[in-house]
């Protein structure tokens, strides 16, 4: 297994966290030097904050550790791509890398519908890679959504 795949297998883990906390299943992990030192899971209902989402979440617990803004000698590795929103935030933290399991054709904005992390507005631009573990990623959020279309 490789390290993209052992960092998206800690991602899975939060998102399945949030699954178990009827959160749509998205876990993002941020890593610096080869180790963990952040790690977050969806928690926009349980919070009832729109802007609480896995990527997010781990940016701020980063920073915080870190005690700086600036993630450029970082990786975020996040079981979804990127939302506009999430795309902006790793722009902003100047993270270094973003890699993402399943791609998601709505709203992503890593390359998929947009590709935030690449535009040549911005100052800076992240690699972004996806489909690690894209599988798996992708089964888990339609595992997700097709029970609660069962339950309505």
């Amino acid at each position: 297994m490789t390290l993209h795949e052992r960092m998206m297998q800690l991602a899975l883990e939060e998102a399945r966290k949030a699954a178990n906390e009827e959160e749509v299943p998205v876990g993002a992990v941020i890593v610096r030097n080869g180790s963990v030192i952040a790690a977050a899971h969806n928690q926009r209902e349980s919070s009832n904050d729109p802007t609480a989402h896995a990527e997010i979440l781990a940016i701020r617990k980063a920073t915080e550790i870190l005690g700086r803004r600036r993630l450029s000698d970082c990786a975020l590795y996040v079981t979804l791509e990127p939302c506009p929103m999430c795309a902006g935030a790793i722009v902003m933290a100047c993270l270094g890398q973003c890699y993402f399991g399943a791609y998601d054709q709505r709203q992503g904005c890593a390359g998929s519908v947009l590709n935030i992390p690449h535009e040549p507005a911005f100052y800076h631009h992240p690699l972004c890679v996806g489909g690690i573990l894209e599988n798996e990623c992708a089964a888990l959020m339609d595992a997700f959504f097709s029970k609660k279309r069962t339950n309505l």
